[in-house]
């Protein structure tokens, strides 16, 4: 990969987790004894940013001193009004910066590298203002669904809850990934509106937005899209930690 170019990561890790039926926020849960934020953050490290920055918000101190000694930076998004909204808490830390930004959620404990670097390389190759990671689910519930025009090209991404019938046919969704040059993204943000079923800011309204300004706009498919899918619930938990018992991932942890 390419490494001489302007990168910042920004994890959100500000949601609750209501799903999870605990009062633990949702990014301390542990998979093999390891909170899950870690390995995103493990991930990350290795595209080697030159800055992370943490978006935290319900159970902040907590999860700030579980990252005792890391090297990133926290961003407190108080009021939790969407992922567009904890984009814009980060856009003062941000404020002088050009280049690309990565966003994803810290609930994805199975993110490989090798599906981080793809993801830039594919947004630098195709010189794209923003691009959305995707996977096809058998099962998309729950899931934004990407949605194309007739050539094949990204139209805007639809969140299931705002969804047509005929939008929650498809089956490609939307992991919550996505890299933006910041110029654009922070150019976008102040016309995003909450008008949606959940009355919040969603950063993936910032796709179709750019896309109408005539900014190019990509699309990058994962194969592995058990990596990409987030950790909503126990049964997820579980699940994920079973993957990574199967691929030999820390066990020395599991041990201790």
């Amino acid at each position: 990969m390419t490494r001489d170019r302007n990168l910042v990561a920004l994890v959100l890790a500000a949601g609750e987790g209501t799903r999870m039926k605990s009062p633990l926020a949702k990014v301390l849960h542990t998979v093999c004894g390891r909170p899950m934020i870690r390995y995103v953050l493990d991930t990350v490290r290795s595209i080697s940013p030159a800055r992370i920055l943490v978006v935290v918000g319900h159970q902040a101190d907590a999860v700030r001193e579980e990252l005792t000694g890391e090297a990133v930076e926290f961003v407190i998004q108080t009021e939790r009004l969407g992922t567009g909204h904890a984009v814009m808490m980060a856009e003062p830390a941000l404020r002088g910066y050009s280049g690309t930004i990565i966003a994803l959620n810290g609930d994805t404990p199975l993110l490989k590298p090798a599906t981080l670097d793809g993801l830039l390389q594919f947004h630098w190759d195709r010189a794209a203002s923003a691009t959305v990671l995707s996977a096809l689910l058998d099962d998309p519930q729950g899931y934004g669904r990407i949605v194309r025009d007739d050539s094949g090209r990204l139209l805007r991404i639809v969140e299931h809850r705002d969804a047509t019938e005929a939008q929650r046919s498809i089956n490609e969704i939307n992991s919550g990934i996505f890299c933006f040059e910041s110029d654009e993204l922070f150019e976008t943000l102040p016309k995003l509106s909450r008008r949606n079923v959940q009355g919040e800011y969603y950063i993936t309204d910032v796709i179709e937005l750019l896309r109408e300004q005539g900014a190019p706009v990509a699309i990058y498919r994962s194969e592995q899209k058990e990596e990409v899918l987030g950790i909503n619930d126990t049964g997820q938990l579980e699940a994920a930690e079973r993957s990574m018992i199967g691929d030999g991932q820390d066990i020395r942890t599991m041990e201790e």
